[in-house]
């Protein structure tokens, strides 16, 4: 297959999905991301880099945001948010910082693809991203590309969209936002 082949499957494969999407649960998490003092994001992988993207586009709006592990991590509250990216929601790793979260108060939301996984009895919020996973659970959009790849490319869009809706909800001027842009580049 050619180049603009593949790409139109992969475009098509985004659109599907994201039109899947839940607009309640979106909501939902804009409204968790409003009310916290700072949003935390947890993932492994590919995912993590997905969600560094979204916390930086976050931090461009002037939301205090926080990815886990870094040097400078500040302590979770009964304030924060915490937001874990995992397409299964049984990954190890963000499994057990949720529970440390929990132990804090913290609020949680969930975004993946299993809304049945270890993580759904931890989290206050979740939104599907209802792509095909290892799992090969009902409702799951295929997908031609490798692993998990419609996932992560769905999350990073999934940021991107939620940071316009912030936007447009609050009626930010865009000029005005690189305030927030890193300048020692």
């Amino acid at each position: 297959m050619s180049f603009n082949q593949v790409q139109k499957e992969i475009l098509s494969e985004l659109i599907s999905t994201l039109e899947a999407v839940s607009n309640e649960q979106v909501d939902q998490l804009i409204g968790a991301i409003e009310q916290a003092d700072r949003v935390f994001f947890v993932g492994v992988g590919r995912v993590l880099l997905s969600l560094e993207a979204v916390a930086k586009r976050l931090a461009h709006l002037g939301v205090d945001t926080v990815v886990v592990g870094q040097i400078t991590e500040p302590a979770i509250t009964e304030n924060d948010l915490l937001i874990v990216g995992s397409g299964s929601g049984e990954s190890l790793f963000p499994l057990g910082i949720t529970r440390k979260a929990r132990s804090f108060n913290a609020k949680v939301a969930h975004i993946g693809a299993n809304p049945k996984s270890s993580m759904s009895e931890l989290t206050d919020y979740f939104v599907r991203i209802p792509v095909q996973t290892k799992l090969n659970l009902p409702g799951e959009i295929p997908s031609i590309q490798p692993m998990t790849s419609l996932f992560e490319q769905s999350l990073l869009l999934l940021g991107d969209t939620i940071a316009l809706m912030i936007i447009q909800k609050n009626q930010i001027d865009l000029p005005k936002l690189w305030q927030y842009h890193a300048n020692l580049e």
